[in-house]
């Protein structure tokens, strides 16, 4: 097991621990042990196989047993005793968005309710009212969060799909039985949240690569095992496809299963517009000869269009070029925005954040603490901003070709203000507004609170525009038209947030934003040294926008985003 896994099973009992009713302190210590382990600095397993568990702050005696326990059995003995205590239903209830374990609590008690069947029945016949703090409007709530849920079911955020898709494509490669393979899919379109893997590939011998793709590690079930398709199905839930064909009908494969398929149904008509047939197989004429492509750009050249990255099949304007666009690449960053460290709720010091974004060949690093409102994340007062201000001064001094800016990530507060008197804003060189609190807010509402934000003359960039949590939280809406205009007229730049739990904001919008003339950044909103790699996700929802490097600020120079805000 790794980190993240022991995590999520001590998450997973705080939470049943929870629904069961006991010790508050108890369940926040599991809570707590869970985001110590996840962001611990060395390796786990040694840790464990050295007995310095109970040398981690807040990892006490029944915390070392399980996460020992994990390691030498596989799993846990009280989570699979609490877990014997509910119907496994229950479970559905905690994917509906804002229903925590206390409300859920208080449904099954109380009414018996332990699956989103009934919660759903239960709502619609109104029979929550009487309970204790739920009202009609909160009823009206919880269906929408189990539509949520539902339209969500089976999905999974982009990074945890791309780990498995690359253990897999590394497995399968050095099987020594792959011709060409490539992965296809929502996964190479990177859309924002992927159901499975889909992948296509050339063999000379299909029967040995289909046993050993249903042979890969971790495999939990075999769906299907055939001469040219076979399906699995990991311990982690991720589903995984594999297609063979042969060496010409490849380009045709890929392209098809790439999709999306409203990309693909104007390809078709494309081609039937020119007497030509395309389907997965290949691209035919009207004889059914095959015209010969060997590669997607040479199928795209056949319809008459230029060649059309992954990112942008989605059939939302694609089709409009005469050339291929030039889209961002991560080559063009030239600094990373948006970055914690110790002095908030990071785990990493200045300085290590600094060498080891200079280590990855960026030239300049914001780091945006949290300001002094998100007390339960350390954010910074008056006096620990002179401090760190002064201790950024003397790294300056210390790194050679590398600068690292001051910055805030400063609440917005309710009334759209920032979280400092004037004097401490000016302070910074740069400053990323972000809501954190009262995320439940209407559409005038939430535009207004942004927009007065926005219209702040120390804002520099709205980070995390909408506060989505995907998968788990919606996030408010945005009058689009308005927060953009708001930007331009204030020379403020909309985050990308390249955490892939958020990957806010949505990239149906940067588009439009674009082409009012809005500026971009591209934040990792890295807690730790492993985060700033997460930048390589926010590019991929910048090409998925339609950006080339003009439109992000990150592929400025240190000086030449200073002079920008100044």
């Amino acid at each position: 097991m790794d980190k993240k896994d022991v995590a999520a099973v001590l998450e997973e009992i705080a939470m049943l621990m929870e629904l069961k009713g006991e010790n508050t302190f108890r369940i926040r210590s599991f809570v707590n042990g869970a985001r110590t382990i996840e962001t611990l600095d060395e390796d786990l397993a040694l840790v464990v196989e050295e007995g310095r568990l109970r040398d981690i702050k807040g990892i006490g005696e029944a915390l070392a047993a399980i996460i020992t326990e994990l390691f030498e059995k596989g799993e846990s003995s009280d989570l699979i005793s609490l877990k014997s205590e509910f119907p496994e239903s229950i479970y559905e209830l905690f994917a509906i968005p804002g229903l925590g374990p206390k409300r859920i609590k208080q449904v099954y008690n109380e009414l018996g309710i332990d699956s989103m069947e009934k919660l759903e029945a239960a709502c619609k016949n109104d029979e929550l009212k009487p309970l204790k703090g739920i009202s009609g409007k909160m009823q009206d709530k919880i269906l929408e969060g189990i539509a949520f849920a539902r339209a969500h079911t089976g999905s999974f955020h982009y990074d945890k799909v791309e780990k498995q898709a690359n253990v897999l494509v590394e497995y399968l490669n050095a099987s020594g039985l792959v011709g060409e393979l490539a992965v296809t899919g929502s996964l190479r379109r990177r859309k924002e949240v992927v159901k499975d893997i889909d992948m296509v590939a050339t063999t000379s011998d299909v029967n040995a690569l289909m046993q050993h793709f249903v042979d890969a590690p971790d495999v939990s079930q075999i769906i299907g095992h055939g001469e040219t398709k076979s399906s699995i199905r990991f311990e982690s839930g991720i589903s995984a496809d594999l297609r063979v064909v042969e060496e010409k009908q490849f380009p045709y494969t890929l392209l098809h299963f790439t999709g999306s398929k409203e990309h693909n149904v104007v390809l078709r008509q494309r081609a039937k517009e020119r007497d030509l047939k395309l389907n997965e197989y290949g691209l035919f004429k009207a004889d059914d000869t095959l015209i010969e492509c060997d590669s997607e750009s040479a199928i795209y050249g056949a319809l008459d269009l230029p060649f059309l990255p992954p990112e942008l099949r989605e059939d939302r304007g694609e089709f409009d070029v005469t050339e291929t666009p030039e889209l961002l690449e991560e080559k063009d960053l030239k600094g990373i925005i948006h970055c914690h460290s110790t002095y908030s709720d990071g785990r990493n010091t200045l300085e290590e954040m600094a060498v080891a974004t200079q280590e990855r060949g960026y030239d300049y690093l914001l780091i945006t603490d949290h300001s002094q409102s998100a007390g339960y994340a350390n954010g910074l007062k008056p006096d620990r901003i002179a401090k760190q201000q002064e201790e950024i001064g003397t790294l300056n001094k210390k790194l050679k070709g590398f600068r690292l800016l001051s910055g805030i990530e400063s609440d917005i507060r309710t009334d759209g203000s920032l979280d400092y008197d004037e004097d401490v804003l000016a302070s910074f060189d740069l400053i990323v507004a972000s809501v954190h609190n009262k995320l439940e807010m209407e559409e005038k509402e939430a535009t207004k609170r942004i927009v007065t934000a926005i219209e702040n003359p120390y804002t520099s960039i709205l980070g995390h525009a909408t506060g989505r949590l995907l998968l788990s939280r919606k996030g408010f809406p945005l009058d689009w038209e308005k927060v953009f205009d708001a930007c331009v007229a204030n020379k403020v730049a909309v985050e990308i947030n390249a955490n892939c739990k958020r990957l806010d904001i949505d990239w149906r919008h940067i588009r439009q934003g674009r082409d009012k003339g809005v500026l971009f950044s591209i934040g990792p909103d890295a807690h730790r040294i492993s985060g700033l790699d997460h930048v390589q996700y926010g590019v991929g929802i910048a090409r998925k926008g339609w950006l080339a490097k003009e439109h992000v600020i990150n592929c400025w120079t240190a000086e030449e985003l200073l002079a920008w805000r100044k």
